[in-house]
């Protein structure tokens, strides 16, 4: 299970908090607990009109972390991220770029990542497409795959989504799916000066 709570303090800033309340693992290891906390900003640093790119930096700190094993892209303990997003002919285009610190048994070293995704809205629906590419630097390997998701509009501040991701070579994870939504609060908790 995974929750992002973002809180915008500026119309350029906001805070992140990441929370996996429950982690769990089964095979060579079973395993169900908390499955560890981050916390961390995003800025725009431009863009924000309508219909112009727009870049953003992000920053991520594990402040928690878990012994439940971890994925094929591993829990990184400080995460860099830079976002482009675009829009053209009706479909919207985001291209991220990761710069992870991964630490295993006080060894730490850098995993390198890259996502390409493209979505576009159907009616309340839209339909969206991602590859993904991250280095193992404790493997000595990479990790491929594909994403496609569908999302559903119930009200402009209430997003429904699901979908698959599946894994392009032997180190990646198979299979996951997921379902999940996306609420946002319909007033400001504070008053705009």
């Amino acid at each position: 299970m995974n929750e992002v709570v973002k809180l915008a303090v500026q119309r350029r800033l906001e805070f992140i908090l990441e929370l996996n309340p429950v982690a769990s693992a089964s095979g060579d290891v079973n395993k169900t607990q908390f499955g560890g906390m981050s916390v961390g900003f995003q800025s725009v640093l431009f863009g924000l009109s309508e219909g112009r790119p727009t870049l953003s930096v992000s920053y991520l700190h594990e402040v928690a972390g878990s012994d439940v094993p971890d994925t094929d892209i591993g829990t990184p303990t400080n995460s860099g991220l830079v976002l482009f997003s675009a829009d053209a002919k009706g479909f919207h285009f985001d291209i991220n770029g990761l710069f992870n610190q991964q630490t295993v048994s006080n060894a730490s070293k850098t995993q390198f990542g890259q996502t390409v995704s493209i979505s576009h809205p159907l009616w309340k629906l839209t339909a969206a497409g991602e590859i993904w590419h991250f280095t193992q630097p404790f493997l000595r390997s990479n990790c491929v795959g594909t994403l496609w998701a569908l999302s559903y509009s119930v009200r402009k501040n209430l997003v429904l989504d699901a979908g698959f991701d599946h894994g392009l070579t032997n180190t990646s994870t198979q299979w996951e799916e997921f379902f999940g939504l996306t609420y946002l609060l319909p007033h400001r908790l504070w008053k705009h000066p």
